[in-house]
């Protein structure tokens, strides 16, 4: 199963914090953890913030052994720009932006959710075949007419 916390609008660009997340990627949780808080870079903090969180939401509300989490992803996406600007000469402005980023961790225990999914009927092979609009209007006519009736 897979648990997952996000940090949004973390103000450090996004190419500085995915340094930090493709060292921690595929490791175990302890020993990300351990590594990021010896880390001498900026960007470890709001990961292991997020990483935390992530294990927290595990234990907590799903009851999941923190023994046996590992990591199995971490997306750094871009969020908002901030425009700023830089004075130049001649009275004239440079325009740039402050990035900040959205920090995805992804935890997994290696169990499955087939439990929780709802498996959908089985069609039969004349179904399943494509049709036109009002074809597939009388076809799903006739099977709830049919469960209906059962």
């Amino acid at each position: 199963m897979e648990y997952i916390a996000i940090a949004k609008n973390i103000k450090i660009s996004p190419r500085k914090v995915r340094l930090v997340a493709d060292g921690v990627k595929e490791k175990k949780l302890m020993v990300a953890l351990s590594s990021l808080s010896v880390m001498n870079k900026r960007a470890a903090g709001p990961i292991k913030k997020a990483l935390d969180s992530a294990v927290a939401n595990a234990t907590n509300n799903f009851q999941a052994k923190k023994d046996e989490l590992t990591i199995k992803d971490i997306i750094v996406d871009g969020g908002v720009g901030m425009k700023r600007f830089h004075f130049a000469g001649r009275g004239r402005t440079r325009p740039y932006k402050r990035r900040t980023s959205h920090i995805r961790v992804i935890l997994a225990d290696g169990k499955t959710r087939d439990t929780m999914r709802a498996v959908a009927p089985v069609e039969t092979a004349e179904e399943a075949k494509p049709k036109g609009l009002t074809a597939g209007i009388k076809a799903a006519a006739k099977r709830v007419r049919k469960e209906k009736s059962e």
